[in-house]
């Protein structure tokens, strides 16, 4: 019986505690789209989350992008800008961008010539002792 309980108690927990990231992401991809998903962007309907426990983990999403597109690639772990380095990879792994060269820039605007299907890398910048955090990428795409 007591053991029972005990295991009951550990499940609630973690359920609690997933329930409380999922919130955390939730806020933090409505607060980076308010700052970096400028209106004449349309969502491309994703949240690209992933709950990174220390700097060392490294989220990694696949994505396409489709040419003759203007995108917008806005990147957020907590409330504030700068707490993610993200880097846009090719399918061969050649670096297309990384906002590390430009002091963790929390978007970054781009046109697609022709669709290519890329790798977006993120991870928790280690300079700002975050911990851990969820990791958002939101993409946003005009038409030129």
């Amino acid at each position: 019986m007591k053991k029972t309980l005990t295991l009951i108690t550990i499940l609630c927990g973690l359920m609690l505690s997933c329930i409380s990231a999922n919130a955390q992401c939730d806020s933090i991809a409505t607060a980076c789209a308010k700052r970096n998903l400028d209106p004449s962007f349309i969502s491309d309907g994703q949240q690209y989350r992933a709950l990174l426990v220390n700097a060392d983990e490294t989220a990694e999403f696949h994505v396409t992008f489709y040419g003759g597109t203007i995108y917008r690639l806005a990147a957020c772990s907590g409330m504030t800008d700068g707490n993610l380095i993200f880097t846009i990879y090719d399918s061969q792994r050649n670096i297309l961008f990384t906002n590390s060269q430009y002091q963790n820039a929390p978007y970054w605007d781009f046109t697609i010539k022709s669709t290519v299907d890329c790798i977006i890398d993120a991870q928790l910048n280690p300079t700002t002792n975050a911990g851990s955090g969820c990791a958002v990428i939101l993409i946003g795409f005009k038409q030129q």
